[in-house]
Order: C-alpha cells, then structure tokens, then sequence
C-alpha cells in the first residue's frame, strides 16, 4: 500500500549527527513510518549521552546500550516496566551516545489506537525490540521529511527520577495528541 508519505524524502543520516538537544525539536513535524503506518511526531525528550544521569547511556557501554554507541539514525527500542516498548533515535557521531526518545504520535495512516506517550505509540504502530538497531534512514521503518513546525514547547521531561528540570522536552505547541501539557515556555522557530 502506498500513501502521500511514500513521497516524502527520508530524513538523511546527517540529520541525526547532530548533538540530541538539537535534534529532538527538529523531528517535530516529521513523519514515522513502519509498514503500513504513517503518523506525525508532535513530542520528542533528548537525552544527553553518558553525562545525563537520566540517559541509559549514563553507566557508559553494555550490552542493552551498545546501539547508542553506533552510527546515528538507528532505532533504540527498549522494554520499561516489562511491558512497554519505548523508541529512541540515535544522534551524534559514532561513538557519542545521544538519543531522542519519540513520546507521542498525531496518527496520519494506518493507526487505531492512541499514540500519545511512548508505550503507546509504540503499540499502534507495532514497533518493539525486533526494530532495535534498525537503520531509519532506508527501508520500510524510516523518518520522512515533513513542513517544519514553527512553534514548539519546551519544558522538563517527564517520568524520570533524575535531571528532571532539564528544558528537554520538546513538542508542538498545541497539538492534542501531546501526552501531557508542556510548560513553562513556548518560542517561534
């Protein structure tokens, strides 16, 4: 089944070879595609590689983490609270351990559940640890150019123990398919 978003170019792996915090507003607006599901990203957190106590990457290179330490632009996914896969996007160089984690969904092709928070987008577009690793930039689980959006909202991530005052998190202003309100600050990009 092709769709309008078949059209759209891939996102190249030198948008992803960029420092997390720039990367995670950038994919706002983007689409994700996994098979037959299209949908827009409208809330993305940034993490910080070994230096951020909330990244997984902060006790340094394991055997879960070893994809954070490979080429950017490749799937993260992870299983939380042994039910619940989470999808991250690997940035910066090689061998620099940055992700954005993807935390909600505005569903555009092919999804009948919510996808607003991370477990939940995961489950509507039947991503899970089979796509760890998986290179996003071919292929049929990929991130597609889209407009760009031009006022997004900044604020502390959410569901962390540690560094959760960091303006981190990032998500279109507005949007209702946002998994919970971003406060404090909104600006135009």
């Amino acid at each position: 089944m092709r769709t309008d978003h078949d059209q759209l170019p891939i996102l190249p792996r030198r948008f992803y070879m960029r420092p997390a915090a720039e990367v995670a507003p950038d994919l706002l607006g983007m689409v994700l595609v996994h098979g037959k599901c299209a949908a827009r990203i409208v809330e993305t957190e940034a993490y910080l590689g070994e230096r951020d106590p909330a990244a997984h990457a902060a006790k340094g290179l394991t055997p879960r983490t070893r994809v954070l330490y490979g080429p950017p632009g490749h799937a993260y996914v992870y299983l939380i609270y042994g039910m619940y896969h989470c999808l991250n996007i690997v940035t910066e160089p090689e061998g620099s351990p940055g992700c954005v984690l993807i935390r909600a969904l505005e569903p555009l092709v092919g999804l009948d559940l919510n996808a607003s928070g991370p477990g939940k987008l995961t489950r509507a577009m039947g991503i899970t640890r089979a796509q760890n690793g998986v290179d996003l930039t071919q292929g049929e689980f990929t991130v597609r150019r889209a407009a760009a959006t031009k006022k997004i909202a900044v604020g502390p991530r959410v569901g962390i123990r540690t560094a959760v005052d960091w303006p981190l998190r990032f998500a279109i202003a507005g949007n209702r398919y946002v998994s919970k309100p971003v406060l404090p600050s909104t600006y135009t990009t």
